[in-house]
């Protein structure tokens, strides 16, 4: 979708928030009716049916798609000031209301609840500077069912590939139905303990259906898609053929000495939204590579 400018950017974050909460990705949704198409196991195909009727309600609606709306975490790339935090955290405070989103965030230590999605260190903002001409804000609703699953390993540099396979596989297998599957597997490997975690998340940000341009991780995401589903987990953890609709891996150089691995899981509503603003439009998507 493209909107001409003018438009405030509070307005087109705001856009991004009850886009991300009141509609699907369609790569996902196609992703979703594939798996009902070859599910044999009848409790999946009954639990696949009713997540995409959910889909469905919540985009005729305009209501979020789950009850759980997430921590709003944002990454911004390309030319941007200061001021773009302010205008995230007016537009988080608004859209708690407006959509509305559930109110989660809590000081960690007292477990008061901000009311707006806002308070110490939120909202979570990831800045990439690059020379581009345009600016780019993604956003990704992150629930926590999902987030609580989320796994690293210091692996010894002699486990290999075998290794990292092992620990991602059982990462998933362990998270049984937490996360709400058939979810996506957000995979980083490599870098330090926290790029490793950081690079799992964004790995959710990317389309299904967009291939890695390194083919080895190409051929390893689509080794640990078949594998995983193999689990017979299930849609809900309750059996069947569908597992996860797609795994996402991101890499780095690491230190000799380590091999970092990191697991974040989406839930089957992984949701996103992302706008590129230039100096005369504004193009919104649902999915990006970052």
């Amino acid at each position: 979708m493209v909107v001409k400018l003018p438009e405030p950017r509070e307005k087109v974050i705001e856009n991004l928030l009850r886009l991300a909460n009141t509609k699907l990705p369609a790569d996902i949704g196609w992703a979703l009716e594939a798996a009902a198409g070859w599910e044999t196991n009848p409790t999946a195909a009954s639990q696949l049916g009713a997540i995409m009727e959910n889909v469905r309600k919540a985009e005729l609606l305009a209501k979020p798609m789950c009850q759980d709306t997430g921590i709003p975490i944002f990454y911004v790339r390309g030319k941007f000031d200061s001021t773009i935090a302010e205008d995230i955290a007016q537009a988080v405070k608004n859209c708690t209301k407006a959509i509305p989103m559930r109110p989660n965030t809590v000081d960690p230590i007292i477990r008061v609840n901000y009311g707006n999605n806002l308070g110490d260190g939120m909202p979570c903002i990831h800045f990439i500077p690059t020379n581009d001409d345009f600016t780019e804000i993604a956003v990704m609703l992150k629930g926590a069912g999902s987030e609580n699953m989320t796994k690293l390993k210091m692996l010894n540099p002699s486990d290999g590939m075998e290794g990292v396979k092992k620990f991602i596989i059982d990462s998933v297998i362990e998270a049984g139905g937490r996360p709400c599957p058939p979810g996506i597997v957000g995979v980083g490997i490599g870098g330090t303990a926290d790029e490793c975690v950081a690079m799992a998340k964004r790995a959710l940000l990317e389309p299904l259906d967009m291939e890695d341009p390194d083919a080895d991780i190409q051929a390893l995401e689509e080794e640990l898609f078949v594998k995983i589903n193999q689990s017979g987990l299930g849609p809900m953890g309750l059996g069947g053929d569908t597992t996860v609709l797609g795994v996402k891996v991101r890499k780095s150089a690491c230190h000799t000495a380590s091999l970092p691995v990191a697991v974040n899981i989406g839930c089957w509503a992984t949701r996103r939204a992302c706008a590129r603003i230039t100096d005369t439009d504004v193009f919104y998507s649902q999915g990006v590579r970052l």
